[in-house]
């Protein structure tokens, strides 16, 4: 039987149900009950582990499932005798909207309990995001993949490093520090680049002088995937390398964290 990922679930919700997407009222009325009835099968077949929800955005999740169920099983609702029918129609159509946005944010693959649970970032979409790169860096490490490793691990470092800028210090402090350390650099600290993000950082004290260090190595490596550096360097992604941008981000979750 094919794997159901949350991901496929949200594209068959948008297929069916495009009003989801962006939470508009909707009457789902019986014109829709195969559909319904397929989302329903989808949610069942998504693996336990992949359902990485918590406190009231679970609750919500089962209650919208329920919700689903129930009405489908309505007399009311099947007969389309009664004047209470549209009722029930907005109401399923609220809960495939409430279960669109609780199954948005989730990752499509596992990510293993020994990986850093970064409970100190609330943003959930941003957490998993992260944790997932992180977990994979470690399976690409696993599996002598050091490109994809090196890549994975510099990719993480930098959206902490950007989470603990944006997080721990006012606009004013950012832009105070961009004038003075990265002259040139775009006001808004989503863009800036890897190299920024270690300088600010340790200018806010953010991260240690080892931290400093290490991440400037992962931030040299990490640019070895682009063909022209690689080659002009005569330098290519290795275990060493790997190692070395696995380290930098063990140190950046310590000391932010």
């Amino acid at each position: 039987m094919p794997r159901v990922v949350p991901s496929q679930i949200v594209e068959f919700i948008d297929a069916e149900f495009s009003f989801a997407r962006t939470r508009q009222q909707y009457n789902v009325d019986i014109q829709f009950k195969g559909s319904v009835e397929a989302l329903l099968r989808l949610v069942d077949e998504l693996p336990s582990e992949l359902l990485l929800l918590e406190g009231a955005t679970y609750n919500r999740f089962v209650h919208s499932v329920s919700t689903m169920k129930s009405t489908l099983e309505l007399e009311i609702w099947n007969s389309r005798l009664s004047s209470m029918a549209p009722i029930f129609d907005r109401k399923l159509g609220d809960a495939i909207s409430d279960l669109r946005a609780c199954l948005e944010p989730l990752p499509d693959e596992q990510i293993p309990a020994a990986i850093a649970g970064l409970s100190f970032i609330t943003d959930v979409q941003l957490r998993n995001s992260i944790r997932g790169d992180i977990a994979f860096a470690n399976q690409a490490f696993s599996g002598g993949e050091w490109k994809a490793a090196t890549v994975l691990a510099g990719a993480a470092v930098e959206a902490l490093l950007l989470w603990a800028i944006t997080d721990k210090k006012a606009t004013s402090e950012r832009e105070s520090a961009r004038i003075r350390i990265i002259p040139g650099a775009p006001a808004d600290p989503n863009k800036w680049d890897l190299d920024g993000y270690i300088k600010v950082a340790r200018e806010f004290a953010l991260i240690e002088d080892e931290t400093t260090r290490q991440a400037a190595l992962a931030k040299d490596f990490r640019n070895l995937i682009h063909p022209g550096r690689s080659s002009r360097l005569s330098k290519i992604c290795d275990k060493g390398t790997a190692h070395s941008a696995l380290a930098a981000l063990e140190l950046v979750l310590r000391d932010i964290s």
